[in-house]
């Protein structure tokens, strides 16, 4: 195996409406769309996202299946999720499309898991 310094690149998920998940993603995650042959390209700074067109099929998860992003402060993800509610965004099954999303913030974490971060 090799020692060479290795990156996560990126993930990929299936979405029944890659349009909605996408502006979502933009909306509300930061991510820059750049729509491509069969499915879109969601990008950040060292990291992209690719959201598959899977048609009408919705996609089955495993239920603690979920992508997880972190926000500096609780007053950060409060008014996230406030601005989030006020969009009409349904919080229980994340976003458009069946991808489930966490948000949360190092500073409340539970501290068993306050070590875990880089």
């Amino acid at each position: 195996m090799s020692n060479a310094p290795m990156k996560l690149n990126h993930l990929s998920f299936p979405s029944h409406d890659p349009a909605l998940t996408a502006a979502f993603f933009e909306t509300y995650l930061g991510f820059a769309i750049a729509p491509s042959d069969g499915h879109w390209i969601l990008k950040r700074p060292g990291f992209d996202v690719v959201i598959e067109d899977v048609d009408a099929n919705v996609p089955q998860w495993p239920s603690s299946f979920h992508v997880g992003f972190e926000l500096p402060s609780r007053s950060d993800v409060e008014s996230l999720h406030a601005q989030m509610l006020a969009d009409g965004v349904r919080m229980e099954t994340g976003a458009p499309g069946g991808v489930m999303f966490e948000l949360n913030t190092r500073a409340d974490a539970a501290p068993a898991y306050r070590g875990t971060f880089d």
